[in-house]
């Protein structure tokens, strides 16, 4: 159902941006292996600008499941589109904002970890694909997680 949403929009967003809306749009969508899709008209390109990017959450106790957010603003002139966000385990799961970010505006990327069996110090990232000339980000986050008593 996201992938549906997304292209609906994604279209509308090629459509928008045709001279006159009169003009055909030509493929400006890459699907990805992990599911994502990536904008290939350049015209559409924007800037982000990420607020957190790299965040230490701390210290919890196994088996907690913390909430994980990353600020970002659309410092561009075209809308921002999150295409895809890929955690690098299974103990991690992204979402990302469903709607277009509007040029000026801030979104947020959240996630959520899971530490059960996960008894250490966590460094973990996860990589994310968007409409800007470096389509794909790093955000990083680290949480030491205790073991139970």
């Amino acid at each position: 159902m996201k992938r549906f949403v997304f292209l609906t929009l994604a279209s509308l967003a090629v459509f928008a941006a045709c001279k006159d809306h009169k003009e055909p749009a030509e493929a400006a969508f890459k699907t990805l292996p992990n599911g994502g899709i990536v904008l290939l008209d350049t015209a559409n390109l924007t800037k982000i600008q990420w607020i957190d990017s790299t965040l230490n959450l701390g210290r919890v106790t196994e088996g907690e499941k913390i909430e994980v957010s990353f600020r970002f603003k659309n410092i561009g002139n075209k809308p921002l589109v999150i295409t895809s966000i890929v955690p690098s385990c299974g103990c991690t799961v992204a979402e990302r904002p469903e709607k277009p970010v509007a040029p000026g505006e801030e979104g947020v990327v959240k996630a959520s970890f899971n530490s059960q069996g996960r008894v250490g110090m966590n460094h973990k990232n996860m990589t994310v694909t968007t409409n800007t000339r470096e389509q794909s980000q790093n955000l990083l986050f680290e949480v030491e997680v205790l073991a139970k008593k």
